[in-house]
């Protein structure tokens, strides 16, 4: 037994799915979780692209497409998919299928009090959830972002690196922010809505549309 109580030989796979750069990257940051502080280890990956490949180094390979690959009893599964709407999308449809994804938080990650966290989530190193956030499922959290007090993330919202989400603010689901991207209190943006890198938003952004610049402007709506 491990100092956490888990038994090596009950340990689940875990399978990563998407092999791009921010999947390798949650590779990493999955093994950095001490041994005894998780019941799994990482087995490969997953990926739709034909000829997906990770380097020999990691130890791992990409053994299929999530599509076609058949979950087992030990199975587990994150999402490394950057887009919020193809990971939301991915995500629902193979849990509709028995995928039971777990939650990745970086050790040097920082979860307050009364926090709640869906599962899929992956905090990557260095974020924040101060206290009494609702992080909904599917969320990426990128390295150094933060979420302030009484705020809530929608399902599959997706924080680049450096964003910060300020206190009493609302997102919906599947909303992206590019990095270093600024919400500041009680603002509210709308489903699928796009922040811009280095973009501030001061109130409300509406749902399906792309917002740039210090205030953030519309640009473009889907």
């Amino acid at each position: 037994m491990t100092r956490a109580g888990v038994d090596t030989v009950t340990r689940r796979n875990l399978y990563i799915i998407g092999a791009g750069g921010f999947g390798r990257e949650v590779f990493r940051w999955a093994r950095d979780i001490p041994t005894g502080e998780r019941d799994w280890e990482v087995r490969g990956f997953l990926d739709s692209k034909l000829g997906a490949q990770v380097p020999p180094s990691f130890g791992v390979q990409v053994i299929g497409s999530p599509e076609l690959y058949a979950p087992k009893e030990s199975d587990c599964f994150v999402c490394a998919i950057g887009d919020p709407r193809t990971r939301l999308s991915l995500c629902r449809s193979l849990e509709s299928r028995g995928f039971r994804f777990i939650t990745i938080i970086h050790p040097t990650s920082i979860v307050g009090d009364s926090t709640a966290i869906g599962r899929g989530v992956i905090l990557c190193p260095y974020t924040i959830v101060t206290c009494n956030v609702r992080l909904g499922p599917f969320v990426i959290m990128n390295i150094y972002a933060s979420v302030g007090h009484d705020s809530t993330l929608g399902d599959g919202c997706m924080l680049g690196c450096y964003c910060q989400v300020s206190g009493l603010a609302n997102l919906g689901e599947a909303v992206f922010m590019g990095n270093h991207a600024t919400v500041l209190p009680s603002a509210v943006v709308g489903a699928r809505a796009v922040v811009g890198a280095g973009s501030v938003v001061l109130r409300r952004v509406k749902a399906d549309s792309t917002v740039m610049g210090v205030p953030a402007k519309h640009v473009y709506s889907r």
